[in-house]
């Protein structure tokens, strides 16, 4: 992502960072996982290289914060504009799990600018698959 070359001027070190470039596709997919305690969004080009992500814990919420709607909607805007600025337009939504930031997560992507073509549900559900943990006596 950035090659970073030190530089001594005058006792100071300077970092100098090469700048993030614009991106050569304008078709991506946008992953939303939604638990209960926190919602991570990431926008991978449509080989699966994530190009950006963000949570609710990154963009400063904490504790039962995390957990919220809102929470959610900060997560995604934040990575909707990082993501526009590197020339992206639409993407496709998966959404991962039953937490509370699903719906509002889609919604921030959308008012953000970018084309939302479609949206599927990539939840994991077992077919009957481990035993569950045997039943507490009471």
């Amino acid at each position: 992502m950035a090659d970073k070359k030190t530089t001594a001027k005058g006792g100071k070190k300077t970092t100098i960072r090469k700048k993030k470039s614009k991106l050569n596709f304008t078709k991506g997919v946008a992953h939303i996982h939604a638990s209960y305690s926190n919602t991570i969004v990431s926008i991978s080009d449509e080989t699966g290289k994530v190009i950006a992500w963000a949570s609710s814990g990154t963009c400063g919420m904490s504790g039962s914060r995390k957990s919220t709607p809102f929470a959610a909607q900060v997560a995604a805007s934040t990575v909707a504009k990082s993501v526009l600025d590197r020339g992206l337009k639409s993407v496709d939504v998966e959404i991962k799990g039953p937490g509370p930031g699903r719906e509002t997560a889609v919604r921030a992507l959308e008012a953000s600018g970018l084309k939302v073509t479609s949206i599927s549900d990539v939840t994991p559900i077992p077919h009957n698959g481990c035993r569950p943990p045997k039943r507490p006596r009471g």
